[in-house]
């Protein structure tokens, strides 16, 4: 009998192979819903109406440098069925220990990251971390309105290497709603 599971989580990484994403860094994130339905608003003569589901996105990516003091955003918007921004990582300063620092006391009686050790991803401060609280706690939120709300099991991120990617990527975020007939993720 064949395992079931076989190749089911052997998944390629789009990711850049060779860079530190714990590290000083700007990035270009883009997460859309899954099948790209369209949650969170509609765009109305170019722009952006938010439903009860994009205000709740917009609010929790304003909150992000409230609860990662490492990360600032820059840009972003809120798409009828995904999110652009830009994220900024800075010096790594705060290195967790355990996995209860990270959920709190009493939840977990582990040292060290479970059985990742200490490749587990919630114990370094960098652009996962920050999504996936992000994409979790959207998801709570919002599923207490619509419980078939789900985000795509991944986001995309591009590093911005130079100023004039980041303007041309700042530009492209601005005007998103107005090129949205056009857009490839509708």
């Amino acid at each position: 009998m064949q395992d079931k599971f076989q190749n089911m989580y052997n998944r390629n990484s789009a990711r850049l192979q060779s860079w530190d994403y714990s590290s000083d860094g700007i990035y270009f994130i883009t997460i859309c819903t899954k099948n790209r339905i369209n949650h969170f608003g509609n765009i109305i003569n170019g722009e952006m109406e938010l439903t009860e589901e994009g205000k709740i996105v917009y609010k929790n990516w304003q909150s992000v440098p409230e609860n990662f003091d490492f990360a600032e955003i820059g840009k972003f918007i809120v798409m009828p069925n995904h999110f652009h921004a830009i994220l900024s990582i800075t010096k790594n300063t705060k290195i967790h220990n355990t996995i209860s620092e990270i959920l709190g006391e009493g939840i977990l009686n582990s040292t060290g990251g479970g059985f990742a050790g200490e490749k587990n991803p919630m114990l370094n401060d960098n652009v996962s971390k920050i999504v996936r609280w992000f994409k979790g706690k959207c998801t709570f939120e919002i599923r207490k309105e619509n419980e078939d709300f789900s985000w795509q099991a991944r986001f995309y991120d591009h590093i911005i290497r130079d100023e004039l990617s980041l303007r041309n990527i700042e530009n492209y975020i601005i005007n998103n709603p107005a090129n949205w007939g056009k857009d490839i993720l509708k």
